[in-house]
């Protein structure tokens, strides 16, 4: 696997040095795994709003580079899925702060991610549930940083610019990295009158629902630890109502920079937003 994910802070001078020898210096990233695994996994927690998928199918051979030793992507006829979905949290800190978890701050995320049939470690109905996770992008240094600092399972990115806004029903998202090592992305929705199946998913599912249900409904995540050649293995907890899930449809183009270019996510999506759910990460560990 190519070096796909190693963080460039998207400023020059002294604060994009210090934070890009912080976070890719080997010694202190092992001297922190030796740390935490001797400890209880602190539980994070966050109640995220507007929370838009759009997913392409591409073809297996175009995002193989992504994928990890021993890991096997969910497809069908050489094609796989591929899923940005973008968000705002709403105070994303340790589940054990109670009440006092307002304190912290709100960023704006966007996870890219693949979906995931077979991994090393896994059981049948945990492989069944996992995605991999390929991008991660925040708007806000602390969490970019600090995930990169103590998680292995967030290959995360801080983007030059974030934004996630909805305006009388109108979803817009622009992702800029700059000349950090963040992914380009921009994207305008709003909502589908008719909830339908598009027809490049339809080998994959036999109606909406039957997408929506398992593009949502996923409880672990993996990604791959490029200094110690493993996997990072996360449980989420993601209750998401299907009931609340609401239709949407691209308007306008579609701009996906590189990355997206590279794995031949050019068409339109097929997009949804989760109005709100309340969001855990239950555990994280290396296998």
């Amino acid at each position: 696997m190519g070096n796909e994910n190693k963080f460039v802070y998207p400023a020059t001078g002294l604060r994009g040095a210090a934070a890009n020898a912080l976070v890719n210096c080997r010694p202190l990233l092992r001297t922190r795994r030796a740390l935490l695994s001797r400890l209880p996994f602190l539980e994070l927690a966050s109640d995220v709003v507007n929370v838009v998928y759009c997913t392409w199918v591409v073809d297996v051979a175009n995002v193989a580079h992504l994928v990890p030793p021993g890991v096997a992507l969910s497809q069908r006829e050489g094609k796989a899925l591929f899923t940005i979905l973008t968000y705002a949290h709403r105070h994303f800190g340790p589940r054990i702060a109670g009440p006092l978890r307002r304190l912290f701050p709100s960023p704006l995320q966007s996870n890219w991610r693949l979906y995931v049939d077979t991994f090393p470690g896994g059981t049948g109905s945990s492989s069944s549930s996992t995605v991999l996770f390929v991008k991660n992008v925040f708007d806000h240094p602390l969490y970019a940083i600090g995930t990169r600092l103590f998680s292995d399972a967030l290959p995360s990115h801080l983007a030059q610019r974030f934004e996630h806004t909805v305006s009388e029903g109108r979803f817009h998202t622009i992702l800029s990295g700059g000349g950090g090592s963040a992914p380009d992305f921009r994207c305008d929705t709003v909502s589908a009158i008719e909830r339908a199946l598009p027809t490049s998913l339809k080998p994959f599912f036999d109606s909406w629902r039957s997408a929506v249900t398992f593009l949502c409904l996923q409880h672990g995540a993996i990604a791959y630890v490029e200094d110690g050649a493993r996997l990072a293995h996360a449980r989420i907890d993601l209750p998401i109502d299907i009931d609340t899930v609401q239709a949407l449809e691209p308007v306008g183009s579609l701009v996906g920079g590189d990355f997206l270019e590279r794995i031949g996510a050019v068409d339109q999506p097929f997009c949804f937003v989760v109005p709100k759910v309340a969001f855990r990460v239950l555990s994280e560990r290396l296998i």
